[in-house]
This record gives C-alpha cells, sequence and structure tokens, in this order.
C-alpha cells in the first residue's frame, strides 16, 4: 500500500527511533505526547497509543503498538485512537503488530511494560501541571490476578468484594493489607507483594507497615483483626463468590472470516487453514475466541483497513464478547508465531542473507553518522565460565561405560555415543557439566542408554550438575570451549554399532590410520579448534545407510580442509579463510599425524593428484559461509501435566520471574534451557528432558527449531553463568529459603535468610586448579597457557548493538532490567557515571579506580595495564572514552542484563 503523508497524523513525526517506550493520549480529538515522568499512569476516562521499540540481536528494530480503552473513555476517542494505531503502523512501515487493550483485560505483552503493574486512576488525563491531590487518604481495594504478569483493578470497598480465588490489597494511610484467598496460588500471593512494594514506595513514601491475611485464619492474628474491622467487622466470604477475572478457557473452535469492503462478515472455513487462503488484496479475520486476529493484506487501502476494524468491533459486540476477546492487527508479513500456528505449513521465510542485508542496512546508518564502516564484524561466543577445568569422556557401550583418553585431543566417533564431564571451579565450589554427545550415525538404543547414564551420574556426583543432550553437528559453542581440541570421526567402536552394520551387511567405515579421510577444520582459537571428518564411505543418518564417498562437493571456500590418502596427505586452504584459519591447520596436522608431510596448496592452485582423490572436480559452495544470527531469548512458564503439555511466554523477562514452584525454558534459539524451580514438583530425570523435547516439536515461536537443538538441564541454585548471563542476576536471590511468597515477603521486609553463601561470578581464577587429572596444568598440550577466557586475534569493532543504541536512542529504555534507580538517585549525583558500577557490583572500592585509554585495556593490547579487575576492563574507562566506545553512559550500560553487557564488551575486545 502506498505512503502518503497526509494519511498520517503529525504528532507520529520521529516516531520509532528511539528504542523504548512512546506514549500519546487523545485529548480534545487530538493526539498529545505523555512525558516519560508520566508512563505508566493511565486514567480510565481516556486513551492512550503505546508504541514500543525493541532492537533486536540481527540489528533490526521491532515495534509493538497498543491502543488502551479506559473503561470511562468516550466511544468517539475510542474509534479515533484505533485509526490512529492504524496511521502509527503505516508511518513505520507496515510492519508492526497492534495490539487492543481494555482496562481490566489487558495483554501480557501490554502489562510487562509497565512492572509490577498498572493501577489506573480516576478521571482523565491532561497534559499541563499535575495537581496535587492531599487531603483525606482514600482507602482503595485492589483485585489482583496472575502469576507472572499480573492484572489490577480496584473494586467497590465492601466485603462482599473479597472471594477465595483472588488476592486483594486494602491500601489504607497507615498500613497496607493482603488478603490471599485460600484458591490463589502461591505465586500470584508473591506477585501481589511486588505491588504492595509499589504502593508503598509510591504511595506512602516507603513509610508504612504491611500485613498479609491468610484466608479463613482469623484466630490469635491481630492483623487479621484490624483487617475485618476495616470492613466493620469479620463475615465469612461465600462459598460461591466469583473471582473478578475472567477465566481463560480452552478455544472450542477457530474460524476464518472475510472481511468485504461493505464491512460484511463471510465465513470462509473453520477447521484446517492453510496460507493460500489468504489473499493479499483482502482482510480477514481469525476468531480463535479469547483471541480474535485481523489479518490485512498488504494490498489493501487505509480505508478498508479502517473498516475491517470497525466489522470486528461490531462483531464482538454483537456476540456479547467486547470485553473478554483480545483484538490483535496484522499486517501481511508481521504474523505472530501464535497466529501462523492456526495454520497448516506455513511457509518458513527464514533466509540467512537477510542478516547479512540488515548488517549492512545498518552499517549505512552508522556511515551516515560519521563512522567508517564496510559491514558489521561476525560475532563469536567467547566462553563464560572457567576454561580450565577437568574433562572426562566415556563411550556408551550399552549398560556399560567405557572410559576414553581425555588428554590432549578428543576422539569421538559419529557411530557412537558419548559421556563428556566437565568439572571446574566457580568461586567456593566445584560445579560440572554433563554432556551426552549423541553421534549422527548412532543406534537409538545407545542414545537411551546416553540419557540414562548422565542422569543416573548426576544423582551420584557432588552438587547438582548441568545435563545437555547434543548432537553431532548441533555442538554448542560452550561445549567446543571445553573440549577446546575435539576431532569426530566416522564409524564406530561399541558392540551396537558393530553388531548393527553386519546385521545389515553393511562395510565397517570407521577411520583408521590407513583409510582415507577428508576432514574440515574450524574454530576460533587454538583452545577452540575441531576436525570433523566428512564424507566418507558409509554413513549412516536416522536409521539408513546411504552411499557416500569422497567428493570434492564437500568442500566449501570458508574452510580449511585435510585430505588423508593411501599415497599422501594435503592440506586445502579456502579462499575466504583468514590467518586464523591456517594457524588451526597446521595444529591440527600435527595432532593428526606429527609425521606428515602435507602437501599444502590454496583453493585455485590444487595439483590433478588432489582432485584425483576426491573423485573428480565438482562444484562445490564458493561463497561466505553466512553465521546464522542469535535470536534475542524468550522465556515461557511451563505447565506440566501427565496428559498434556502447554507453555505460556513471559515477556520482558527478569530473574525475579523465575518461581520456586515452577519449570520454565528459555528459548535462546541456538540452545534450549529447561530450568528446574526448587519446589516444582517434577524431578531431574528423564522427563525433565521430554519436556525441552515437547517444546521443540510444538516449534511455539515457529523458528523451524530442529529436534536437535542443544538441550540443557538447570537447576535452581545450580545455575551456570552461561544461563545467568540472559538475566540481571543476583546471586543471592538466588539461594534464599523458602517458597516464591516467602521471600517476596522477606525481600519486602528487608530480610535476606541464604541457604548457602552466595558466589561471586568476579572471581579471577587461580592459573593452576586441579593438581592431578588431564587438566591439572595451566600449560595446554599445544604448548599455549590455558585461559579461562580466550579472546580473538586483532581488533575488533564496536557492535551493531551498542552503536545503534547511541544513534536510535538518547536514553536506552531496557524493561528487563532490575538495577534500582532510586537507590542510585539517593546518591552524589558528582560521583557520575561511576556511580552505576558501584550499583551493580555494591563495591565502593570501584568509585575511585584509575582510568586508562582504551588501547592499554583490550585484549589484545601491546601495552597491557596490570593489576586491574580482568572481568571488569570497561570500569577503568574514563567517562568520555567509555561514552565514544559504548555509545550510552555507564548508567545506562549497567541498566542492560549481563548478556547484553557481555556482548557489547565482546565487541569491543573487553571480555
Amino acid at each position: 500500500m502506498p505512503y502518503f503523508a497526509k494519511d498520517v497524523d503529525a504528532a507520529f513525526q520521529g516516531a520509532g527511533t528511539k528504542i523504548g517506550l512512546e506514549i500519546w493520549c487523545v485529548e480534545n480529538l487530538s493526539l498529545v505526547p505523555v512525558p516519560k515522568s508520566s508512563h505508566g499512569k493511565l486514567f480510565s476516562g481516556s486513551v492512550y497509543l503505546i508504541l514500543n521499540t525493541v532492537l533486536l540481536k540481527d540489528g533490526m528494530l521491532e515495534h509493538d503498538v497498543h491502543y488502551w480503552l479506559g473503561k470511562d473513555a468516550n466511544e468517539v476517542e475510542s474509534l479515533m485512537v484505533s485509526d490512529k494505531a492504524l496511521e502509527l503502523d503505516l508511518a513505520l512501515g507496515s510492519c508492526t503488530v497492534q495490539y487492543q487493550e481494555k482496562q481490566g483485560q489487558e495483554s501480557a505483552k501490554f502489562l510487562s511494560y509497565f512492572k509490577p503493574c498498572i493501577i489506573p486512576c480516576e478521571g482523565v488525563y491532561t497534559s499541563g501541571p499535575e495537581r496535587s491531590n492531599r487531603g483525606t487518604y482514600h482507602i482503595t481495594l485492589l483485585a489482583c490476578k496472575g502469576e507472572h504478569a499480573i492484572s489490577v483493578k480496584e473494586v467497590p470497598f465492601s466485603r462482599s468484594s473479597l472471594n477465595h480465588d483472588d488476592v486483594f490489597i486494602l491500601d489504607t494511610e497507615s498500613k497496607v493489607y493482603l488478603f490471599s484467598g485460600h484458591n490463589s496460588s502461591i505465586q500470584e500471593r508473591a506477585k501481589a507483594l511486588e505491588v504492595i512494594k509499589y504502593i508503598k514506595e509510591e504511595k506512602h513514601g516507603g513509610k508504612c507497615q504491611v500485613a498479609t491475611i491468610e484466608d479463613g485464619k482469623f484466630v490469635g492474628d491481630s492483623d487479621a483483626g484490624e483487617f475485618w474491622s476495616i470492613f466493620g467487622g469479620y463475615a465469612p466470604i461465600p462459598r460461591d463468590s466469583s473471582s473478578f477475572f475472567k477465566k481463560q478457557h480452552d478455544v472450542p473452535f477457530v474460524k476464518l472470516f472475510l472481511i468485504t469492503i461493505q464491512g460484511k462478515l463471510c465465513e470462509t472455513s473453520s477447521g484446517t487453514f492453510s496460507r493460500e487462503m489468504l489473499d493479499r488484496e483482502k482482510c480477514y479475520i481469525l476468531d480463535c475466541d479469547a483471541e480474535v486476529y485481523v489479518w490485512m493484506g498488504r494490498c489493501t487501502s487505509i480505508s478498508e483497513r479502517k473498516t475491517s476494524i470497525t466489522a470486528t468491533e461490531d462483531f464482538l459486540r454483537s456476540q456479547g464478547r467486547s470485553t473478554r476477546s483480545l483484538v490483535m492487527v496484522l499486517t501481511e508479513g508481521s504474523e505472530t508465531p501464535k497466529f501462523k500456528s492456526n495454520f497448516v505449513g506455513w511457509p518458513q521465510t527464514d533466509n540467512p542473507k537477510l542478516y547479512e542485508e540488515g548488517k549492512g542496512k545498518v552499517a549505512a546508518i552508522f556511515k551516515q553518522q560519521g563512522y567508517n564502516i564496510k559491514e558489521l564484524p561476525e560475532e563469536y561466543c567467547q566462553p563464560l565460565i572457567n576454561c580450565r577445568g577437568k574433562l572426562e569422556v566415556w563411550g556408551v557401550n550399552g549398560d556399560h561405560l567405557s572410559i576414553m583418553p581425555s588428554e590432549g585431543d578428543i576422539k569421538l566417533f559419529s557411530g557412537d555415543c558419548h559421556i563428556v564431564k566437565y568439572t571446574y571451579q566457580s568461586s567456593q565450589r566445584d560445579e560440572s557439566i554433563l554432556y551426552a554427545w549423541l553421534g549422527t550415525a548412532s543406534i537409538k538404543e545407545d542414545r537411551v542408554d546416553a540419557i540414562s547414564h548422565i542422569i543416573n551420574m548426576a544423582k551420584s556426583t557432588k552438587g547438582t550438575p548441568v545435563l545437555a543432550q547434543i548432537f553431532e553437528g548441533k555442538e554448542p559453542d560452550q561445549f567446543f570451549w571445553v573440549t577446546q581440541r575435539l576431532i569426530v570421526l566416522k564409524g564406530g567402536t561399541f558392540t551396537r554399532y558393530i553388531n548393527f552394520i553386519q546385521e545389515k551387511g553393511f562395510a565397517d567405515n570407521t577411520y583408521s590410520a590407513r583409510s582415507s579421510a577428508l576432514f574440515r577444520v574450524q574454530g576460533s582459537s587454538l583452545e577452540n579448534m575441531q576436525a570433523i571428518q566428512v564424507n566418507m564411505g558409509f554413513h549412516l543418518r536416522a536409521m539408513q545407510y546411504d552411499c557416500l564417498c569422497l567428493v570434492a562437493g564437500s568442500l566449501n571456500s570458508s574452510y580449511c580442509y585435510i585430505l588423508q590418502t593411501e599415497a599422501a596427505v594435503f592440506s586445502w586452504i579456502g579462499s575466504l579463510t583468514l590467518s586464523r584459519d591456517h594457524d588451526l591447520l597446521d595444529r591440527m596436522l600435527e595432532l593428526l599425524n606429527p609425521a606428515w608431510q602435507p602437501k599444502s596448496f590454496r583453493e585455485g592452485g590444487e595439483p590433478d593428484e588432489f582432485w584425483s582423490a576426491l573423485g573428480g572436480k565438482v562444484d562445490y559452495p564458493r561463497e561466505k559461509e553466512i553465521r546464522k544470527h542469535i535470536e534475542d531469548p524468550h522465556l515461557f512458564v511451563c505447565n506440566c501435566s501427565e496428559d498434556d503439555f502447554k507453555v505460556k511466554e513471559i515477556f520482558s523477562f527478569t530473574q525475579d520471574d523465575l518461581t520456586t514452584e515452577d519449570v520454565f525454558i528459555l528459548d535462546c534459539y541456538t540452545e534450549i534451557y529447561v530450568w528446574l524451580g526448587s519446589q516444582s514438583n517434577v524431578q531431574p530425570n528423564l522427563q525433565t528432558i521430554q519436556f525441552g523435547l515437547k517444546y521443540l516439536e510444538g516449534d511455539i515461536l515457529a523458528q523451524g527449531l530442529s529436534l536437535e537443538t542443544p538441550l540443557y538441564m538447570v537447576t535452581e541454585r545450580h545455575e551456570p553463568e552461561f544461563f545467568t548471563c540472559f538475566f540481571d542476576w543476583d546471586v543471592s536471590k538466588s539461594h534464599m529459603d523458602g517458597n516464591s511468597f516467602e521471600r517476596k515477603l522477606a525481600l519486602l521486609r528487608g530480610e535476606k535468610k541464604l541457604e548457602t553463601p552466595p558466589r561471586n561470578s568476579s572471581r579471577t581464577y587461580s592459573s593452576e586448579y586441579y593438581q592431578s587429572g588431564s587438566r591439572s596444568k595451566s600449560v595446554s598440550s599445544t604448548g599455549m597457557p590455558r585461559s579461562a577466557s580466550p579472546s580473538l586475534s586483532g581488533s575488533q569493532l564496536a557492535s551493531s548493538t551498542a552503536i545503534a543504541k547511541k544513534l536510535l536512542s538518547e536514553q536506552p529504555v531496557n524493561h528487563s532490567s532490575t538495577v534500582d534507580f532510586h537507590k542510585l538517585e539517593s546518591r552524589n549525583p558528582a560521583d557520575g557515571a561511576d556511580l552505576s558500577l558501584v550499583a551493580e557490583n555494591d563495591d565502593d572500592d570501584d568509585a575511585n579506580l584509575l582510568k586508562y585509554p582504551y588501547e592499554r585495556l583490550t585484549l589484545t593490547s601491546d601495552e597491557p595495564v596490570s593489576d586491574i579487575d580482568l572481568t571488569k576492563r570497561e570500569a577503568y574507562l574514563s567517562k568520555a572514552e567509555f561514552l565514544e566506545k559504548f555509545g550510552m553512559t555507564t548508567r545506562a550500560f549497567y541498566a542492560l542484563p549481563k548478556w547484553r553487557q557481555n556482548k557489547l564488551k565482546i565487541s569491543l575486545n573487553l571480555f
């Protein structure tokens, strides 16, 4: 649809160019901007338009538009704001998702913007100065519902308003009471305490008492006596008293309607839908009962779109569903995963080249701002744990485990399954990771046994290790860092594999020193390199044998290769490889066989005998292999029953969302984590891994995730750094006693009872950890010193996230952050940026750190600074240089989640 300036309100000039929230309110039939100081303070007599802009990891911007309708707002303004939402979508390139939010029925995503909650005020919004409401304190009764995104609504101040299903907050001048219906969950009660904390700080200046009242418990409780006396005395609550919040039921049906130009609805189908049923020149309604989607083809006009919104509202009103159905408006190309899940075989649009194009576009923006950047650099994962630990490797041989050599290089076979145990020191105790590595040609029974073995080993291991299921070819970067020098060979050496190929009459292609083999060499440093044997002889995939021989099509210009034949050894250097890759090739040749004298040549200079050994010259990939960008993480809470498995997304998540009674799934796209709360009714066993597999099968985010995606099982209080980096992690919170409610109550009262001493993630590891074992020495078998965080050679440019934040935001807003800004503001402003670091690390010494030039603080500096904390190199930058390099102030930087901080530091060679 063509974009005309006359179609868009002037208030949207520059909208969507700043990260975070932008809010407008309709006042006198005009849109007026709402200042940040008033964000979250919504009036029930007004309507609002909210735009949330997020910078994704791929450098692209994502926009969500919400229009909020107060319960007392007039119809004219309500119609106007829905039209304005369409105009805003048009101004942003018709790529947003628009949500209609009704007071008291807001979506979880909308509520996540205003943590811990929104409590609408009576009256209407005015853009003038705020008026003081001093006078008699108004007692209010609030009903709360929700375990993660909490809905709060004011209800009549009456004893009859109470029920057994909800949690209530009674706010009086001197005391705030929490009344918990006996049918309410522990998580709901804990979430309501966050609302009480908010009320205490915002309305009482932090000076009021807090009391908790249990439904049905009265005798001997003075707080309960006070509570009931405010209502005029105690009276039992009727059993049939109903909740103030409508329960969402399973969708009984899904229907698809075509919306005509005249606004009439014509049902096209019910039951099974396909993408081909949606015409880009028309608008449709997908009715899922509790959720109603309006889909608008890209070739529809603005008037047709407005007509479709009106038709949808009339349709819901005629069915009495105006207040209980969430309306979402989608333009073709911006469909949500949940919308797509209603269609059979919705086509995957993932294209790795789009990431490169996106980086190019962002680079062009940088150039306009004076940055001399041709393209953004490729990002490499750095280890987030100590890599000087102890490694043990076993082969799965039925019910038995056969120990394998783990000194020097690690050799794994594609036809086998292996257990890799990695133990490392994290602050004051040892931590372990147990990997079940499943070869692509391994037998199903061996895979099942491998999982059983790591579960049993976990029970006998001190502490609670992280369990991981990984497949050959899909290994996470962290696995490569801990194995350091890995060689993956074809064939197998254990009983089931050998018996299987004998039963089928297949030749044994297991690697030997005398056989022909082609190895792809990969990695990022001498502490992270692999040689992978590719396409040779027979190989097994998905229980079927395919005959494959050495072929030139296995080559790729992005890699170096080693070709081993009976007559000679060749090393082939791809035209797109770097000097780092050449160093890895030389080292890997020594590891495979120090006696080899290879014939080395670059791509394009191959001798005839090389092509002859590969069966002739054929086409192979010659373009740069693009490293797939990492998606932003998503957190889901699991509803785990015997017959059903459901997940619900937690938006703008923080550590506080990890309630100890629940099971969560953290989807990081390339890796999946299943987190078990210590008080959940699920034990760390095969069932837990099944939860992760069910999640992958469901493909909740419609990403086309492989069932072979790495799967971790993490338990509360034993979270590794490569999990906590996705949160702004407070170790002391994860070591508190009690259930979620008891923990939140202790925090509200200023108490913190720790079960075990907190770990210090900033600890500098000693140069020697294990006194015995394969990794006992600080010097590795390569002759190179071992490093806790091996660095890449060469300087790197600032990442897209850092510079884009500078270009797109005056003050970056991150709703996942849990930094206490009130605490920061109470400090001396003259202390400047260093106070943010103090707030993060709670270390007063950091405020007086010496400052050094950026060039001396990088990992590759020719003149490195000594006697500094190597985990906080950025803290030694001056305020001006910090702003120049990171594109933001220190306060804004430390407000980001840890994983974003680490990512920015890695891009600047400071981590």
